[in-house]
């Protein structure tokens, strides 16, 4: 019969095609599982612990970080300013603009905002009854209302360790925090810490005068050391230091401490970023890697920011001021960022751009390059 042998010519391309691709007689399985590309692995995202060290080179200028494979998950900024002193000059322009308290903010309101986090050092006690004080008074105040304009511009926490803060006393200082903890901002000084949760991290915040009296060494240590447990990230501000100059030195009669030994000492007892105010100059800043016998301390020091808000308008280097950005992947600063100021009308700082901002930035390079050569 031929039916039968017909019907298998007609089934032999359907079993065959069923049966997968066909393979040419000279070409194996083998050659042809080699031929066929295997998809590349999405690369890992970077750790901590694999990432180069930060340096001044790696500052001045700043490292790019799409360099380092980051997840931008674990990322966390944290902005620092100069000092803010809402007083004298200050005040009068406020006033002036019908208590317009968000002026001095609303040049750099939207650098504060971007961080997950902004600290000020805050130089003048919020008080209902502060009078309007002429310039060259050294008694300073500013009126409530400004602790709303630190809010409303992304101001998380101020630190209140400084020689004016006092100026009205402990009452002025009482009232001071109850404006700030009204306006939802934090506040840390030497005995009280500041702890903030971003997305899961903790940073916490102390702070330590040295203008008009001596740190205390061994407290200082044991505060940074308690706190040290409980946060992620420990960023200790410092008011310290002679005035008017780029390099950090003592100030003999009226700020006697060792900037520079103060700082190694915050960063020995556990510090990961050290916060320097008061010179009323933009300073030198240092990568510490910490004693020898401490191998795996290392903090960022940055001895003074300049002024931010304030009315020395009298020269070049007393208006000029850095908006400092510290970037932490997981509890590792990674990079750090510097934005330079101008203050205008005795009150607003005014980012700097172009030309102008590069030679604030070598300045500091320079500053700090002097200070690592020492």
């Amino acid at each position: 019969m031929a039916i039968r042998p017909l019907l298998a010519l007609l089934l032999a391309p359907l079993l065959a095609a069923c049966a997968g691709t066909a393979v040419a007689p000279e070409q194996s399985p083998e050659a042809l599982s080699a031929a066929t590309p295997t998809p590349s692995p999405t690369p890992a995202f970077a750790e901590p612990g694999d990432l180069p060290p930060l340096t001044l080179d790696g500052v001045f200028p700043p490292r790019k970080l799409s360099s380092l494979r980051l997840d931008p998950k674990r990322i966390r900024t944290l902005i620092a300013t100069g000092d803010v002193i809402p007083a004298r000059w200050v005040d009068k322009q406020i006033r002036d603009r019908g208590n317009d308290f968000a002026y001095p903010l609303s040049a750099t309101a939207d650098i504060l905002r971007a961080a997950d986090l902004t600290v000020i050092n805050l130089e003048a006690p919020l008080v209902e009854g502060c009078q309007l004080q002429e310039a060259g008074t050294f008694t300073f105040c500013g009126l409530p209302g400004f602790a709303a304009a630190l809010q409303a511009a992304g101001v998380d926490v101020a630190t209140l360790e400084n020689n004016h803060i006092g100026n009205w006393g402990y009452e002025g200082i009482d009232e001071t925090v109850a404006r700030l903890e009204a306006a939802r901002i934090k506040w840390a000084d030497r005995d009280d810490a500041a702890v903030m949760d971003v997305r899961g991290l903790k940073f916490g915040f102390l702070a330590f005068n040295g203008v008009g009296e001596v740190i205390d060494r061994q407290v200082m240590a044991a505060q940074i050391r308690a706190l040290r447990p409980d946060v992620d990230v420990l960023a200790v501000a410092f008011h310290w230091g002679t005035e008017y100059v780029s390099v950090p030195a003592p100030g003999p009669g009226i700020a006697e401490d060792d900037p520079v030994e103060i700082g190694h000492l915050a960063v020995d007892a556990g510090a990961d970023l050290v916060i320097g105010n008061h010179p009323h100059w933009v300073q030198a800043v240092e990568v510490y890697k910490g004693k020898p016998a401490l191998s795996g301390a290392e903090g960022f020091i940055a001895y003074a920011h300049g002024n931010f808000i304030f009315d020395q308008m009298w020269s070049y280097e007393t208006r000029v001021g850095v908006i400092g950005k510290y970037t932490f992947y997981d509890d590792t600063l990674v990079a750090v960022q510097f934005t330079p100021v101008l203050i205008e009308d005795y009150a607003q700082p005014v980012p700097l751009k172009g030309a102008d901002a590069q030679a604030v930035l070598g300045t500091m390079k320079s500053a700090s390059e002097e200070l690592a050569a020492r």
